[in-house]
Order: structure tokens, then sequence, then C-alpha cells
């Protein structure tokens, strides 16, 4: 069973600034460095595009992790999907939406996610995953929203 996040941001700036922030390597470096996470193979910075991959390694629960995805869909300046090729979810996909509302942008995130190991895996994600990765995709678009408005991140 797959557990999903749904997530919407307003961010005060173009659609088209809000969808190349969101797919740059380095913002989402920012966005998690509290994990330790960097691009070690695959795209390492800049933006991603259209069928490539990067593989992040970060800790998470105090054990050091790599996961690979890769953007299977892009629409500029209007989608992205990413989506897990290795790691260590069963398997996830990452949607994220841009809608212009006259000079701001509207970012929705859909994110679903399943977890190994049946039953066990349902009850990990209903304890405390869900809640884990809901937070880490809120900091992630605090930062994509301070970057792309033009304010620092302190």
């Amino acid at each position: 069973m797959s557990s999903q996040i749904l997530l919407v941001t307003h961010i005060n700036a173009p659609v088209e600034r809000v969808f190349d922030i969101s797919r740059n390597i380095d913002v989402h470096v920012e966005s998690t460095k509290h994990t330790g996470e960097r691009a070690i193979a695959g795209r390492t910075s800049g933006l991603i595009e259209l069928g490539e991959t990067v593989t992040w390694r970060a800790k998470h629960f105090g054990i050091w992790q790599n996961l690979t995805s890769k953007i299977t869909e892009m629409e500029y300046p209007n989608y992205f999907t990413d989506i897990q090729v290795e790691g260590a979810f069963k398997s996830f996909t990452h949607e994220h939406y841009f809608y212009p509302i006259l000079h701001q942008t509207m970012m929705r995130d859909i994110f679903t996610f399943e977890s190994p190991g049946g039953i066990l895996g349902e009850a990990v994600n209903f304890l405390f995953l869900s809640n884990y990765m809901t937070q880490l995709l809120v900091k992630r678009n605090k930062v994509i929203k301070q970057v792309a408005e033009g304010r620092s991140n302190s």
C-alpha cells in the first residue's frame, strides 16, 4: 500500500524561475544540508533535465543511504516527475506542478511512496515515515521559495 503527500506552496516569483530552481541540484543540496545530502553520481550540479539521473547520499535515521532518481517526464515550465530508480523505498514518484497565478507561482508537490516490508513497512509509514518525508519536503519548498523570492535562508 502506498502513501501520498500533497503540498501546495505559493511563491512570489515567475513560474519559469520557480520551475528552474526546483530542479536545481545545488538548491536541493542546500535544502537538505541538515542530512549531509550531496549528489554523488549522474547530474551532480546545475539543472537536471529529462532522462537524467542523480544519485544522492544522505544520512537518514542515523544511517548513510544512497538513492538514485530519474526525471521521467518534463514539460517546461509546467511540470516534471522524478521516480526512484534505486534506493531504500520500494518505490516513489514525485510529481512537481507549477501554475502561474498573476505574478506568482503555485507549486504543487505530489509525493507517492511505498516502503518495503509489507505490513511492517505500512506500519513504519503510518508511525513516522510519512511525517518525516512531509517535513523534508516542507523544508525543501521553504528553501525554493526563499531562493525564488531573492531572500536569504537565514
